[in-house]
């Protein structure tokens, strides 16, 4: 691995308008990074990716460096791009365990943040490093979110998030495990008790369901609660996986590293949402990809299909008539997920979209005065860079309001 990215980072032609940092969500400052890298200033390069992005590590393996940094490298127009995310694992990898904590003066303001994945932890640390004391407020027992419970072992292993919790640990950041805010304790509580502001990264939890026949059967899952915790479940041998977005392929991808022999993937049609490194991994893996097909219900033997048709842009326009009985011995169903809506539902003038995604304005502040939100609980299922990215702004705009309250 050392060899091959000495290579790439030498493929670098230290561009003067570096399109690999405008397609970065996070602007990650790629040539810049990778110079430091060559003259061996690796922890300097380190800093530098953790402060521009404290999830640098989990977003070098996570992200989808194709629609990114590589593809918008300008060597890959031609040939092929220089493979950025390889050089900043290493990097990062290397920084997190070594990083020396610094901290600004600690200020008296406390700071509550609910959810501990990607949005909030990157809240959580850049708070910590100005002086503020922060508390996260996590559901699970373990912190990630996203990260921890719905990304595959084999993709992202979970010693990577036990190594961020010891620099939270280090970082003064306190962390309240399985507590849930909206249930026994409020947000309104927490203002109780004197926190000057709150973050909500609490993310998309809630399946989207199909609305048919049959999703309420023994053998029928949803694709989140799979990723949870696969081992806890028994599928059998044939499985049928509804939708092909990358949360789909993870699924697909677990199932048959936990006992399936078989995993089909049904789309109604044939633009996925999927990124084509995903869809590849996937069919390595063994998996088989079926389009055109529309399900209608879900019996104990498999789903019930209908035969798209579809026009020469690919658009689903009809379906043909009669039903197609497919076999299963579970289907799981991984179409997209949404909010839970306890905290609206527990909290005065907060307010949600027709979605149940949270209001916020141009500095991330909810409809309630004081309490702010980012990632996936306001914008819907997205990448752990974009949660990174509208994080960060919602930290800079809680550090002003808090100062302007306390002043």
């Amino acid at each position: 691995m050392a060899i091959h990215i000495i290579d790439e980072a030498n493929r670098c032609l230290n561009c003067k308008k570096p399109k690999c940092m405008e397609g970065c969500p996070v602007h990650t400052p790629v040539p810049h990074i990778i110079q430091l890298f060559k003259e061996h200033q690796v922890m300097d390069a380190g800093r530098e990716l953790f402060e521009n992005n404290p999830m640098s590590l989990i977003c070098s393996i996570v992200c989808n460096h194709e629609m990114q940094c590589a593809g918008n490298c300008v060597l890959g127009k031609k040939g092929s791009p220089v493979h950025f995310s390889s050089i900043e694992t290493y990097i990062s990898d290397m920084y997190l365990d070594r990083m020396k904590v610094k901290t600004a003066e600690q200020k008296k303001q406390n700071v509550a943040v609910i959810g501990a994945g990607p949005a909030g932890m990157t809240v959580a640390v850049i708070l910590a490093q100005n002086g503020y004391q922060v508390t996260i407020f996590e559901q699970q027992d373990k912190i990630g979110g996203i990260t921890q419970y719905g990304i595959p072992e084999f993709r992202l292993p979970k010693t990577i998030l036990s190594r961020y919790q010891k620099k939270l640990l280090e970082l003064g950041i306190r962390i309240r495990p399985n507590t849930a805010i909206g249930t026994t304790l409020t947000i309104e509580d927490l203002l109780r008790d004197g926190y000057a502001s709150v973050f909500v990264g609490t993310g998309v939890w809630k399946a989207r369901n199909l609305g048919i026949p049959g999703e309420c059967l023994a053998n029928v899952h949803f694709g989140i609660d799979y990723l949870a915790n696969p081992s806890a479940y028994s599928l059998g041998e044939k499985v049928a996986v509804i939708g092909m977005g990358n949360a789909a392929m993870d699924v697909a991808r677990t199932a048959l590293r936990n006992g399936a022999h078989q995993v089909t993937m049904y789309a109604r049609g044939r633009r996925i949402a999927a990124s084509s490194h995903e869809m590849a991994y996937a069919e390595l893996d063994g998996a088989e990809f079926v389009f055109g097909k529309a399900i209608e219900r879900i019996t104990e033997k498999g789903p019930v299909f209908k035969t798209s048709i579809m026009d020469e842009n690919n658009r689903v326009t009809g379906y043909e008539e009669g039903e197609e009985q497919t076999e299963a011995d579970s289907t799981i169903i991984a179409i997209s997920q949404g909010p839970r809506n306890r905290l609206i539902r527990t909290t005065v003038g907060l307010e949600g979209s027709d979605r149940g995604l949270l209001i916020v304005d141009e500095n991330h502040m909810t409809t309630r005065k004081g309490i702010f939100a980012a990632g996936d609980v306001v914008t819907g299922s997205k990448t752990v860079v974009h949660a990174v990215e509208a994080a960060k702004k919602a930290a800079e705009a809680m550090m002003r309001y808090m100062e302007k309250e306390g002043a």
